[in-house]
Formats: C-alpha cells, structure tokens, sequence
C-alpha cells in the first residue's frame, strides 16, 4: 500500500474527487493548508498599495490506495489538478506499512 498525498489548488478539489471516483479510489482525506514553492508568494494590489502574499492557500489530500491502483492514481490527481500555470503543486508517493479499521478491525488491503 502506499500514501499518496497531493498538495494542490482549492479550486481542484472536486475534479480530483471526481477522477479519483472514476478509477474506484474511494476514501480520500482533505485539509486546508498554506504554502509557497518556487514563485515564494505572489504580489497582489489592494486600493492602489502592493503586498507580498507569502503562503498561498492550497489543498492537501491523502489517499492510501493499493499498489496497483497506484500509477492510476497518480495520473488522475495530476490530470485533474494540472492547469499549466505556476503553483498547480506537488505529490508524494510514501510507503503504508499497515492500515487497520477501527469499527471491523479489518487489516491492510481491506480496511481501505
């Protein structure tokens, strides 16, 4: 099993359901975050004076899928997430040792 977690744009939320929906993914944890990469912020004007944004608001969602779904699953969050432009973010593939659910105690492959 791995972890598959996505930093991307708020706005790409819902496409990334869909697609990850469309491949059988299903479960899928989202939390607001802030982050800078490359372009570190951006300046944006309010009534005529410039400031510096330094922390843009992003998405961070985790799922923990099989390893054979994962390749798929890669392809679907950066297909949805992608709009070309500077700031469409980053994921992260890391290893799951063990997933266990509570209410069955189902284990590993079956717990997700």
């Amino acid at each position: 099993m791995k972890m598959i977690t996505a930093l991307v744009r708020p706005t790409k939320v819902d496409a990334i359901k869909r697609a990850l929906v469309a491949i059988d993914v299903i479960g899928m944890t989202v939390n607001d975050a802030r982050g800078f990469g490359r372009q570190k912020g951006q300046v944006e004007r309010y009534r005529g004076t410039e400031y510096t944004v330094e922390f843009l608001p992003k998405a961070k969602l985790m799922v923990v899928v099989p390893d054979d779904k994962v390749e798929a699953t890669i392809t679907a969050i950066g297909d949805a997430a992608r709009t070309g432009e500077i700031g469409d973010g980053k994921i992260f593939v890391s290893p799951v040792e063990m997933a266990i659910r509570i209410r069955t105690g189902d284990r590993d492959a079956t717990a997700l």
